[in-house]
């Protein structure tokens, strides 16, 4: 028989439904598989149904919290059941034994691809079907999608590179995690804390980025600093036309700062006296034409960002809505997705999505009916796709189907980011005007659109939010001018503005750090690697290591600031620092991904490991937590329920 082991029930339904469609016979449902009458049987895991053994399960000694005993290095790595899942874990070793052919479904991502494989591997599969184990990956649950899945399967021994990437990660996150946790809260009980200091090669250093933003913040004092803005007419009785804006010279840097702003006072005033009522020659003109191509669709991250902006959505929140829309409502493809590219095998489907989504009655039907399913954005592009594509609408019809407001409002920004791919670029003519006036340089530019393209879906005010997050202005509107031509500086004004701190992190921006982790990297050869490739985390784990934080105590909610408790601080302050840095873990990742590319090996990752982790719990042992408080931090529920799940 062949045997279709997915990753989770939802999938293994879907499965079973294409494959019915071509085997003859009534099929029979069980509670744990799906049995065919020619034989075959669907079967699933429940996610992770085995896990890293616990200390205590190699050495019964372990279970107790000590220093002595630490650091703990497994010599031979040991995996056991769940106990939630053991009695499908025990279906699946007999179905194991019967199958003479074994199709792979784990999710296609790197857990996905271990969570699997190490199944096969706990039953001791034997060398020749293990071999023989085809991949099976499916991205959308519609019986379409998962028919032409089925149609093309792969060697799953293709995949071994990325499960053993899977497999060093999660023992490393162990041997990490584990030891440091001990060492650290044994370090805590000393002063009288009653509650696990958790320490991770990610989480630590997500806190890490918080509490030196919050310190920062607390430091910061605002300085005024001044400029001048001309008023600009073509003669002395008109009215103003547009105003420039002064550039201070080479000769005005010892009274500025480090970003060119000046601060003094006397010397802005005095460049406002020189220039009232004076000539501005127009220096410069530099007029081009440019044009600005649709945002990619989205990936995890990018959707969580979004969603914190418009909807102040949570990470975790929008991960569950993402789970409902593609497990209970198939309307959307695979979401735990790190890639916001497309194959050009999916051309083939957008036609039909697109026509889905012109029929519905939501709001993205009149949209769709102007897309041009012609145009090829640079979303299609098949070097870009590593396991998984981007997140996009399925074929399936959100017609009579309930969504709740969460569902809805995710569901619709997935299917504007889909859609933007069929529309034309932005076009606009860019303008950038130097002037001088009084030996002064002056500048001033403006935006002329000449073809909105893909950005009628993202309407804007005179002062809001662009497509991609960030405070826009209106531009000013400037009247035709020549190189040479002389104008008129009616007056001069003075603005004093001051210098702001640094904001506290959101939902948003917390995820935009983590995705952009190189902007907080110190070495600059990591720095280089990281701009292109690794954040914190994964688009998968994110949601869920923010999540722990507020849970350990660590985070805190003011309003939709994120902010670290007394408990966090003190954390961070007693660890070393490379261990609140985002250098070593964005290593790690880097690391991983060239283990998934065949280019670095297990052990050259894991050894090394090792010998940091002991060196790291014997500085443990040297630190002091006084600045810990005597009982744990128990968080506040603010008056907004964000874990509500959709529903």
């Amino acid at each position: 028989m062949k045997l279709y082991i997915a990753e989770k029930p939802s999938l293994g339904r879907a499965i079973a439904a294409a494959l019915q469609s071509s085997i003859k016979g009534a099929q029979k449902n069980h509670k744990t598989h799906i049995e065919f009458a020619n034989g075959d049987v669907v079967s699933w895991c429940i996610g992770h149904i085995l896990a890293q053994a616990d200390p205590e399960d190699y050495n019964s000694d372990l279970k107790k919290w000590r220093m002595e005993t630490l650091p703990i290095v497994p010599e031979q790595w040991q995996l056991k059941p769940i106990t939630r899942t053991r009695a499908q874990l025990t279906v699946l070793r007999k179905l194991v034994k019967q199958a003479h052919e074994i199709i792979h479904a784990g999710d296609p991502d790197r857990e996905g691809q271990l969570l699997v494989d190490e199944v096969i591997d706990y039953f001791k599969v034997s060398k020749t079907k293990k071999s023989n184990i085809k991949r099976l990956l499916i991205s959308d649950l519609n019986l379409p999608a998962v028919k032409r899945a089925l149609n093309s399967l792969k060697p799953n021994s293709d995949f071994m590179p990325l499960s053993i990437s899977a497999l060093a990660r999660s023992r490393a996150d162990w041997l990490y995690g584990i030891n440091l946790t001990r060492a650290y809260t044994l370090q805590g009980q000393k002063t009288g804390y009653n509650s696990v200091l958790s320490v991770g090669r990610v989480q630590t250093p997500l806190l890490g980025l918080v509490v030196r933003r919050e310190q920062e913040i607390a430091a910061f004092v605002s300085k005024p600093f001044y400029q001048v803005q001309a008023h600009i007419a073509f003669s002395s009785n008109e009215k103003t036309s547009f105003t420039a804006k002064w550039q201070p010279s080479e000769k005005c840097l010892p009274y500025c700062d480090e970003e060119g702003r000046v601060l003094v006072k006397a010397l802005a005033e005095n460049v406002v006296e020189r220039i009232n009522d004076q000539p501005a020659t127009v220096s410069s003109i530099d007029s081009n034409e440019k044009q600005q191509a649709a945002p990619l669709p989205f990936n995890l991250s990018q959707l969580q960002i979004s969603a914190a902006k418009q909807f102040s959505m949570n990470a975790k929140l929008v991960l569950d809505v993402c789970q409902a829309l593609y497990e209970r409502h198939k309307l959307i493809t695979y979401p735990r997705s790190d890639c916001r590219y497309l194959p050009k095998e999916q051309l083939k489907q957008a036609r039909g999505i697109v026509s889905t989504l012109a029929k519905s009655s939501l709001p993205c039907n009149k949209p769709a009916q102007e897309a041009n399913t012609t145009l090829v954005s640079k979303a299609w592009n098949d070097k870009k796709i590593t396991a998984h594509h981007a997140i996009i609408p399925t074929e399936k019809s959100p017609e009579n189907i309930s969504l709740n407001t969460f569902e809805k409002n995710i569901y619709l920004l997935i299917v504007r980011q889909y859609l933007v791919q069929f529309y034309p670029a932005y076009i606009y003519q860019q303008t950038k005007v130097k002037l001088l006036i009084a030996g002064g340089h002056f500048t001033t530019q403006a935006k002329v659109e000449k073809q909105l393209g893909w950005k009628v879906l993202f309407p804007q005010s005179k002062k809001t939010k662009a497509a991609d997050g960030s405070n826009q202005e209106h531009e000013q509107t400037l009247p035709p001018l020549t190189s040479g031509q002389v104008l008129h500086c009616q007056q001069g004004e003075l603005l004093e503005k001051h210098t702001s701190p640094p904001q506290s992190f959101t939902d948003a921006t917390l995820l935009a750090a983590m995705t952009g982790i190189a902007r907080y990297v110190s070495d600059p050869t990591i720095k280089k690697v990281l701009k292109e490739t690794d954040g914190l985390g994964t688009d998968a784990t994110r949601a869920g290591i923010i999540d722990l934080l507020f849970k350990r105590g660590f985070l805190q909610r003011i309003g939709k600031s994120i902010t670290a408790t007394d408990v966090g601080i003190a954390l961070i302050n007693a660890l070393p620092e490379m261990a609140t840095l985002p250098d070593m873990t964005a290593q790690w990742e880097a690391t991983l991904t060239a283990i998934s590319e065949k280019n670095a090996s297990y052990l050259s990752f894991m050894e090394p490991l090792s010998h940091t982790v002991t060196n790291m719990v014997y500085g443990a042992s040297q630190q002091s937590f006084s600045g810990l408080p005597k009982v744990a931090f128990k968080p506040k529920r603010g008056k907004r329920n964000f874990k509500k799940k959709a529903s």
